[in-house]
């Protein structure tokens, strides 16, 4: 079994990448697993992940929170928040496909959205919350 958060990744970034609406906003090469400040804007990176505990006597349910990081050259939060839009409505748009697990619920648990010390960019981070269900195998 892949680790639940990995492949809830793999599944925000193909459709991240595959959405019209997001990728006019960002590039998809620039949608990305990074570990450091980004280098080209706008871009998302995918950040941290958070996998609890299996619930029930199954142990095959999960949560898993995942944090999107939202950049752009932009001083003020409106193109952040845009492009914010564009993910949540695309992460909206039917189920994920995961390879391991199916998706029992996927919400936008929180954003928020800060100006950068620079005074030049603008940074937004989207908390997921994802309900897995690990496929019998």
């Amino acid at each position: 079994m892949s680790e639940p958060s990995l492949d809830l990744q793999k599944a925000i970034r193909a459709r991240l990448a595959a959405s019209s609406a997001v990728t006019s906003l960002v590039p998809a090469t620039a949608i990305m697993d990074r570990n450091w400040r980004p280098e080209v804007f706008p871009c998302i990176l995918i950040g941290e992940g958070q996998t609890l505990a299996p619930e029930g006597l199954a142990r095959s349910r999960f949560v898993v929170y995942a944090d999107l990081h939202l950049w752009q050259s932009d001083p003020s939060l409106s193109s952040v928040k845009t492009i914010a839009s564009a993910v949540r409505d695309a992460l909206a748009d039917g189920p994920l496909a995961l390879d391991g697990f199916y998706v029992a619920d996927l919400f936008v648990h929180g954003s928020r959205f800060m100006r950068d010390p620079d005074g030049v960019h603008s940074h937004g981070v989207m908390t997921l919350s994802a309900t897995l269900v690990e496929l019998a195998t």
